[in-house]
């Protein structure tokens, strides 16, 4: 594959760091960032767990598994570069040896 190539396939497929901090702001409660990133298990994991503690925080329970999910969601925010940096570098590999785009 010729360099052009390369870079308009990298251009095309690389995951923006801005596009991910915006998902995580408006969407984090659900998950949005992480189905973004192809994390798809823990993206379906955030709003089942939010949902399990809204049902169950009149008996308490719910409260503690909300904070939990919280500080989960928070916690991304701190790990979305390195997330971004990894999965664009490894795209960008893949493009340099002929590979396929990787998921």
């Amino acid at each position: 594959m010729d360099p052009t190539t390369q870079t308009m396939f990298y251009d095309a497929n690389k995951k923006s760091l801005g596009v991910t901090y915006l998902l995580w702001f408006f969407l984090g409660a659900v998950g949005g960032h992480r189905f973004y990133l192809g994390k798809t298990g823990s993206a379906i994991a955030i709003p089942v767990l939010a949902i399990i503690g809204f049902l169950t925080a009149p008996i308490g329970i719910g409260l503690a598994i909300l904070v939990a999910v919280g500080i989960w969601v928070l916690v991304d925010a701190f790990l979305i570069p390195g997330w971004i940096r990894g999965m664009n570098t490894k795209l960008a590999r893949a493009l340099s040896n002929g590979e396929a785009v990787p998921q």
